[in-house]
């Protein structure tokens, strides 16, 4: 059990990261850098409490995949949520990102730059840590139905795919692919039963980062379960991996939700491509480019889900990937 730390009533309180928490964490980053981080996380956790006079109330659990969430009260009582992230995941990146949208689509950062930078850097809490609006962490875009799931997530999405700021430090969707598609090249040359589908996800996205010409502030890792319910507004994103260029990389993700269901049903290769005619007709958008992106992420997904071992999930993704 990970140390006590004090809480902004002068009780104790325990950080114990969700184990879904450590898995992530693990493939992400390996073992080594995640059980480094890991065992600082409840000095971190406990400087951005007490440096922000905060009340915890309980560690969200099962939790998010890229740091743990906290459900606190700021002094004057109002309800919040805290986010320690590792500096790996780009935290700084994630603020710079949420303090643009000003909470237009996605959940609103509480702790203004003054506040953040008040805050100690001992243990590098000023940045790991994220203020953030209360939302309702079991209530995800996952618990509707699948029709009325992907029209919400489509009205979201589009509220955040605005022009990124002035000197803006995101990085742009060809560097981030650029990165993974020579991780898939490598994997080609190692299996030749992937040959095939590995070739056509990389002719898509050389194609289409050679012909992109729009340059908008993207989530990055959009999908139904990055959607909770709100008070402010019904639903708002969470938890974005921020990155600039064109909105049909932003939904490729979203495209293939709920992948397990499709795979099971029979209809499976004919509804994979119907949705994915349907995201793009409701947002204005070429489905060729939104084909080929979702080809892409879902190669370089099942790809990697393979090589940490995750069979069942590779092969979801990659007989997703194979329909389109």
């Amino acid at each position: 059990m990970s140390p006590g730390v004090s809480k902004g009533n002068g009780a104790r309180m325990g950080f114990e990261p969700p184990q879904r928490l450590v898995r992530a964490l693990g493939r992400q980053y390996g073992e080594p850098a995640a059980a480094e981080w890991l065992n600082r996380l409840p000095a971190l956790a406990g400087e951005a409490v007490s440096a922000r006079g905060l009340a915890v109330e309980r560690v969200v659990a099962p939790g998010g995949r890229s740091g743990l969430v906290v459900l606190v009260r700021r002094p004057d009582g109002s309800p919040a949520t805290l986010k320690i992230a590792p500096s790996l995941a780009a935290p700084s990146l994630e603020r710079a990102a949420l303090a643009h949208w000003k909470g237009w689509g996605a959940v609103e950062l509480l702790d203004a730059a003054d506040t953040a930078d008040a805050v100690s850097t001992t243990t590098g809490a000023t940045d790991c840590a994220l203020l953030l609006e209360r939302l309702q962490p079991e209530i995800s875009l996952r618990s509707l139905p699948e029709a009325k799931a992907l029209l919400e997530a489509a009205g979201t999405v589009r509220r955040l795919w605005v022009d990124p700021p002035v000197g803006h430090g995101f990085e742009t969707v060809a560097e981030r692919t650029a990165r993974e598609a020579a991780a898939l090249r490598a994997t080609d040359e190692g299996d030749d039963s992937l040959a095939p589908l590995v070739s056509a996800a990389l002719a898509a996205r050389d194609e289409l980062c050679a012909s992109s010409a729009e340059t908008r502030l993207l989530h990055g890792a959009f999908g139904q379960g990055k959607v909770l319910a709100g008070e402010r507004a019904p639903w708002l994103a969470v938890g974005p991996e921020p990155l600039v260029g064109e909105p049909a990389y932003d939904l490729a993700r979203l495209a293939r939700d709920r992948v397990e269901d499709l795979v099971a049903a029979s209809s499976g290769p004919s509804s994979a491509r119907r949705r994915v005619s349907r995201l793009a007709d409701s947002l204005d958008m070429d489905g060729g480019r939104l084909r080929g992106w979702t080809l892409f992420r879902a190669v370089e997904s099942g790809v990697r889900a393979l090589t940490a071992g995750r069979r069942q999930t590779a092969e979801l993704l990659l007989e997703f990937a194979s329909w389109l």
